[in-house]
């Protein structure tokens, strides 16, 4: 069995017991503005950084020993991030949904909930906990499901990244048109991380009116410039390469 379907299957456990033991209070005007502060770096061709808050990964084990997510959330803010990414999955990542309620309480920046969403009921509880955007994997769900969640997050008034890996998924992603596209350089199989296919897929479809994130395997300036240099995209989700580094205020400022 493999890592993505060890996860899912212990999330479905998870969202059932989750269901049983949470009440949540929503207030559905409050307004998200993940997509919207993006833009704005659009409009003025500034890069966007949205900076990983993770603990640990399935393939790579502990990240951060010294873990503090307000004190990393910080320096990522005081390095010119534009959002923040926090892993919320519990098991697999050590991530914990309470972070975004944390972080939110003492900055004003718009944060996506990464996880595995595989029920709308996790939709609300991200809100719930104050993110801004949460993540569609298309790798985790089927279609009907996928849609299921787009429409759910945009009734809510949250923003939605659909992530992809491949031409497939890139063509059924198109169809959701109001979610930023999120192109994941890692081959899900082998882990390994090449940033030619946010390159590759870029061009084949022709993205230039769409919003698109590159995900994974950003470790320079060397390398979001290339990205830059062949496509239009502005926006990158950077994870490992931050968080890993001895000082992560200068590493954030190196991107930028």
């Amino acid at each position: 069995m493999n890592i993505l379907r060890k996860i899912i299957n212990y999330k479905k456990k998870k969202i059932i017991f989750d269901k049983k033991n949470n009440t949540l209070f929503l207030n559905h005007k409050k307004k998200t503005f993940f997509k919207s502060r993006i833009i704005n770096n659009l409009k003025k061709n500034k890069i966007s950084i949205i900076a990983e808050i993770k603990k640990a990964s399935p393939s790579k084990g502990i990240l951060k020993k010294k873990f503090n997510p307000i004190n990393i959330a910080k320096q990522y803010i005081d390095g010119g991030a534009t959002c923040l990414s926090v892993l919320t999955e519990d098991k697999f990542f050590l991530g914990n949904k309470n972070y975004i309620k944390q972080i939110k309480k003492k900055y004003n920046i718009p944060i996506l909930a990464k996880d595995f969403f595989i029920d709308p009921f996790q939709i609300y509880e991200a809100k719930f906990y104050g993110a801004d955007c949460i993540l569609i994997l298309l790798s985790a769900v089927k279609q009907k499901l996928a849609k299921e969640l787009y429409n759910t997050a945009n009734k809510c008034g949250i923003d939605t990244i659909v992530e992809v890996h491949n031409e497939n998924e890139m063509a059924f992603a198109l169809s959701l048109k109001k979610s930023i596209i999120g192109i994941n350089n890692r081959n899900l199989k082998t882990f390994v991380t090449d940033i030619n296919n946010t390159i590759n897929l870029y061009k084949k479809f022709n993205l230039k009116n769409r919003l698109v994130v590159s995900e994974s395997g950003i470790n320079s300036k060397k390398d979001i410039l290339n990205i830059c240099k062949k496509t239009n995209i502005r926006t990158f989700l950077i994870g490992e390469s931050l968080i890993k580094s001895n000082n992560i205020g200068i590493k954030m400022k190196s991107f930028l």
